[in-house]
């Protein structure tokens, strides 16, 4: 859960800061004109009571503001929004007794604001020509726009490569569904790649926001690599959960906490599922209900998908189910009876010829 909320926090200061935003137009003024500058955003108590002297300006927010005003040797005070400049050339007296590794004055009394007040803190380095953010405990120094595209790039490659691994897998473990030959290691592994784009996704989406709308290509490309994986994710965990005592929403989330050594042992992720048989649990035989297949048909409401599961209790069941018992599930009519037939049809002989191709 921390981890979490140091990325969110991250991720929310990114993204006042990101390219793009008048505020980042107003911090570049400052880098390129040497001046260096101490901002900090937020107008609360805790700000408040540090800041000593200066003017109150009360104004709104431009570029342009807020690099004339940065040309004085004080802090700048922002609005929560970010629309406002509050004060300017102004003291910041924060606890001295708090910790800061930093060398510079400006920058320790940033890292000693942000820690007190858990503000953003943005401090630019005069001679250095670096913005550093500053937010409670977390110090992150914004890169230049060329480098972090340069990075993006390379993690889209990867990330595709990973999707191609994670189609295989994928591709495979439903042949096994159609041919009821499925053991928890298929259902594990591809589980196991799943989170693994995820992983290189989130990575990404940390780049996006640091880009703003410089990354728009980028964010184009990884929404069209990434269309259907949680879906599929989710509907795995749903068709192949073997506990009652969670839902598979949090069984979803349970996994997503695995750090990338819990990802590799294909042990843990069984046992979070619920197998656990000792040394041939990767060997069990299991069988999905068949929420994912079915969530591949079009036109199938969720209520209609959740009748059919109920009714045949498994995947081989409702495979072959005629289209009379079909009809005979509530919701489905024989219109629809006969469009699951047909889909489950098309879906195993486009899997048939996907796998001779490859």
């Amino acid at each position: 859960m921390v981890e979490v909320n140091i990325k969110r926090d991250i991720y929310k200061s990114l993204k006042i800061v990101a390219p793009g935003t008048p505020l980042r137009e107003g911090l570049e003024s400052i880098v390129n004109a040497k001046t260096g500058a101490l901002i900090v955003i937020g107008d609360g108590e805790e700000v408040l009571k540090i800041v000593d002297g200066g003017f109150n300006i009360n104004c709104d927010f431009t570029p342009s503001h807020l690099y004339e005003l940065a040309k004085m040797d004080g802090a700048i005070i922002l609005s929560n929004d970010s629309k406002k400049i509050l004060y300017a050339n102004t003291q910041l007296v924060p606890n001295q007794t708090i910790s800061s590794d930093e060398t510079g004055i400006r920058h320790r009394t940033a890292e000693r604001v942000a820690k007190q007040t858990n503000n953003l803190v943005i401090a630019i380095s005069q001679r250095r020509n670096i913005i550093t953010l500053y937010k409670g405990n977390i110090k992150y120094v914004l890169k230049d726009s060329n480098e972090i595209l340069n990075k993006a790039n390379q993690a889209i490659q990867t990330l595709e490569k990973y999707k191609n691994v994670l189609n295989q897998a994928m591709n495979n473990l439903t042949a096994l569904e159609f041919e009821d030959l499925v053991t928890v290691y298929d259902v594990v592994k591809v589980i196991q790649r799943i989170e693994m784009v995820i992983m290189i996704s989130d990575e990404i989406e940390r780049y996006m926001i640091e880009l703003g709308n410089e990354g728009r290509l980028i964010s184009m490309q990884q929404d069209e690599i990434m269309s259907g994986v949680l879906d599929d994710g989710l509907n795995i965990i749903r068709d192949y959960l073997n506990r009652d005592d969670k839902s598979y929403i949090e069984i979803r989330d349970e996994i997503r906490t695995l750090f990338q050594e819990g990802l590799l042992d294909l042990y843990t992720i069984a046992n979070i599922m619920g197998y656990d048989s000792g040394v041939a649990t990767l060997d069990s035989n299991i069988y999905p209900k068949g929420y994912r297949i079915l969530n591949k048909i079009p036109r199938i409401p969720s209520n209609v998908l959740e009748n059919i599961i109920n009714t045949f209790d498994n995947f081989q069941k409702i495979l072959r189910a005629s289209t009379q018992e079909l009809d005979l599930v509530e919701g489905i009519g024989e219109v629809r009876a006969r469009t699951i037939k047909e889909g489950l049809r098309r879906f195993q002989e486009q899997l048939f010829l996907e796998r001779h191709i490859i």
